[in-house]
């Protein structure tokens, strides 16, 4: 069994709010927690990332889960994917209505079809006949994370994410949004679609956040492993030129990043980022700001 062990997680990267960010970083720093306790004892890297954004889904920090806002004519549609680095085996849905998880519904279509992505009411079949917990009321149970944007034209947007490296050595990412707020009913961006918004193989595990449309343009979490692979870069090198490739066409967000070996990089060009990180080698840190 390998001895090393890694984890990472993001709530969403965007423009300053002014808003207290010590209850959301602390959720996280519990999380980072629970997930080092799980790592630490032989647990599944994708178990790990699915439990945990559970969390983020249902602790109303982010926009994501319980904490997504509306589209243009009030409904909630929520986005998830999830991807298991050994086989690159992934599910995703995309604008589901009606469900508290939406990551769920997404490993159900990875593992009890023969599906990659689902959209619709063909993903809310698929949590429907798993019997995941349904939203009776959205307007009683969701609570907006974010109600306005900070200036006049913002789309603002949020995701949640984790990656993980297990002791058997296995990557594995998902992430879940609610999209942008206000967004075009049916408006689809990166977090559902495998290689833009999210990545695991055997080398790395990748979690991007952001406007979704630029990372769809330049897949740009599939771009790490590439250049990993390919170009032969550092993980550090290979997020930096995947978050530069998106900038030169007028995009900003962040990923987080994590190899094989156990190495994390968070990257992001926007002026906030939540994130937090911990590892075997003892590294454990939380963070909004830069």
């Amino acid at each position: 069994m390998a001895k090393s062990w890694a984890l990472a997680l993001h709530g969403g990267a965007g423009p300053l709010r002014k808003r207290d960010h010590a209850a959301a970083e602390q959720h996280m720093a519990e999380l980072l927690r629970e997930g080092e306790a799980r790592l630490a004892r032989g647990e599944a890297a994708l178990d790990v990332v699915h439990t945990l954004v559970i969390a983020l889904e249902e602790c109303g920090h982010h926009i994501a889960g319980r904490g997504s806002s509306p589209n243009a004519i009030g409904q909630w549609e929520l986005d998830a994917a999830i991807m298991d680095g050994r086989k690159r085996n992934a599910g995703a849905v995309a604008s589901l209505r009606g469900y508290k998880s939406p990551v769920t519904a997404a490993r159900l279509v990875m593992e009890k079809t023969p599906h990659v992505l689902i959209v619709g009411k063909g993903a809310a079949r698929i949590a429907r006949e798993h019997k995941l917990e349904r939203v009776h009321n959205p307007k009683a149970y969701y609570t907006p994370a974010v109600s306005r944007p900070v200036k006049k034209g913002e789309l603002a947007h949020g995701t949640v994410g984790a990656i993980a490296l297990d002791t058997e050595g296995r990557l594995a990412s998902a992430t879940s949004t609610g999209g942008l707020l206000g967004k075009t009913p049916g408006r689809v961006g990166d977090t559902p679609i495998i290689g833009a918004g999210l990545w695991a193989d055997e080398r790395v595990a990748v979690c991007c956040t952001g406007q979704g449309e630029y990372f769809l343009r330049t897949n740009a979490a599939a771009d790490v492993s590439s250049r990993v692979r390919y170009g032969k870069q550092s993980l550090k090198q290979a997020a930096e030129g995947s978050l530069e490739d998106l900038a030169i066409l007028g995009g900003d967000g962040g990923m987080i990043c994590l190899d094989v070996l156990g190495h994390v990089e968070v990257v992001f060009n926007a002026e906030t980022m939540k994130r937090g990180v911990v590892t075997s080698a003892g590294r454990f840190d939380v963070a909004t700001m830069r």
